[in-house]
């Protein structure tokens, strides 16, 4: 029987890996190691139950009580806290999902690798925020990481049996999130709740609101660079409001080869789920001709600036994704709590890039955790002063 974990259950990725596990046999096909979460420890418990979990974490010690008060008579055991994840994740397992949000997932992430297991990734921060760094250690240990994100999915399966030196560019689509049409003056004056209607995907309120602001794609843009190795020359965004191609990877012959499907997160984690083989997934086939028609246009940096601070963190390297995971994170929060704007989040972040350009070590990727952990910090600092320096 298979062993499997997921980290951030209770997220909308870790839901729908749920669904996908409870429809192939659940319990009686899988045997699940450790299922993590934050504060809905009532839908925390309930999974677990359902999966006959080992164990059952969630993040915010404060939860633990209620957490051990719902899985009461079920021989599941109850944690807490951040190294508790973390204790989680390094418990032997086939195969691990890390669907946490933001660089709270770096820590089990590199549990999972350390131990040389399989780590099924869609929490992009791990790459942007560490990438030589995850990916030496996975080379070291003999892990394997298999992408989750559907861009990043998309590309993987494009390239299966390709060369990737024959690639010409990769393309990585966006739907343009909820703002794509509204006009730009209008941006300044766009509430939270606005901004956390996704016009496609079902997703959570920090990675929709992302989408609006194009941070999201601008971490898939790293995340694709630290991952398949392009170089920043090789890629390339391009909105599709309908989230029909999720990626497309041209070659050098002219030819491209495009991954097509419905906006349905099921498939990128059936696909890491049961690779290599493909297995029958809840997700419709495509109906082009109701579709009737797909739609591309290049996107507006003076709308989204956020891709170009993708491109010249790219081009510095070291520590820059790092920073500019953080300080993206930093300013959502400070969005979110309306102490800044819609349109004061990239300039936040371009504020921290530039103090932390100025510090010793900048350009030398982190070696360690502690070096993450240390750029991490600096860089939401730097984020949550910029208010007081614009």
């Amino acid at each position: 029987m298979r062993s499997i974990s997921v980290l951030g259950a209770t997220g909308s990725v870790g839901e729908s890996a749920f669904d996908l596990v409870m429809r192939a046999g659940g319990p009686e096909r899988f045997r699940t190691i450790a299922l993590t979460g934050g504060a809905n420890v009532a839908r925390l418990a309930q999974m677990a139950r359902a999966l006959r979990a080992e164990i059952a974490v969630t993040a915010w010690p404060q939860c633990l009580a209620e957490l051990r008060a719902a899985l009461a008579g079920s021989g599941i055991e109850a944690a807490a806290g951040p190294r508790a994840v973390a204790e989680a994740a390094a418990r032997p397992a086939d195969w691990t999902l890390s669907a946490i949000v933001g660089a709270a997932g770096l820590p089990p992430g590199l549990e999972v690798l350390n131990r040389g297991g399989t780590l099924a990734l869609a929490n992009k921060e791990t790459l942007v925020a560490a990438g030589p760094l995850v990916m030496s250690r996975a080379r070291e240990t003999g892990a394997r990481i298999l992408p989750v994100d559907s861009e990043h999915s998309a590309i993987f399966q494009a390239l299966q049996g390709e060369d990737l030196e024959s690639v010409e560019h990769v393309t990585i689509t966006a739907s343009g999130g909820a703002f794509r049409d509204w006009p730009l003056e209008r941006l300044a004056q766009a509430s939270v709740a606005e901004a956390s209607r996704h016009p496609n995907w079902d997703m959570g309120q920090r990675i929709t609101i992302d989408s609006a602001s194009m941070f999201n794609k601008a971490l898939e843009v790293i995340e694709a660079h630290e991952f398949f190795g392009l170089g920043v020359e090789r890629l390339r965004v391009l909105v599709h409001p309908q989230s029909i191609i999720h990626a497309m990877v041209t070659h050098r012959d002219g030819g491209s080869i495009a991954h097509l499907g419905a906006p349905d997160m099921r498939h990128a984690i059936g696909y890491a789920l049961n690779w290599p083989a493909r297995a029958p997934l809840p997700v419709p086939a495509l109906d082009l001709a109701a579709l009737g028609s797909l739609t591309f246009a290049q996107p507006d940096e003076a709308r989204w600036p956020a891709l170009r601070l993708a491109r010249e963190a790219i081009e510095a390297g070291g520590a820059a994704g790092a920073v500019l995971n953080a300080a993206k994170e930093q300013a959502l929060d400070d969005f979110i709590a309306g102490r800044i704007r819609f349109t004061d989040m990239a300039p936040a972040v371009e504020h921290a890039l530039a103090l932390a350009a100025r510090e010793a070590g900048f350009g030398q990727s982190p070696r360690d955790l502690a070096e993450v952990l240390h750029w991490d910090g600096f860089a939401r600092r730097a984020a949550a002063q910029w208010q007081g320096a614009a």
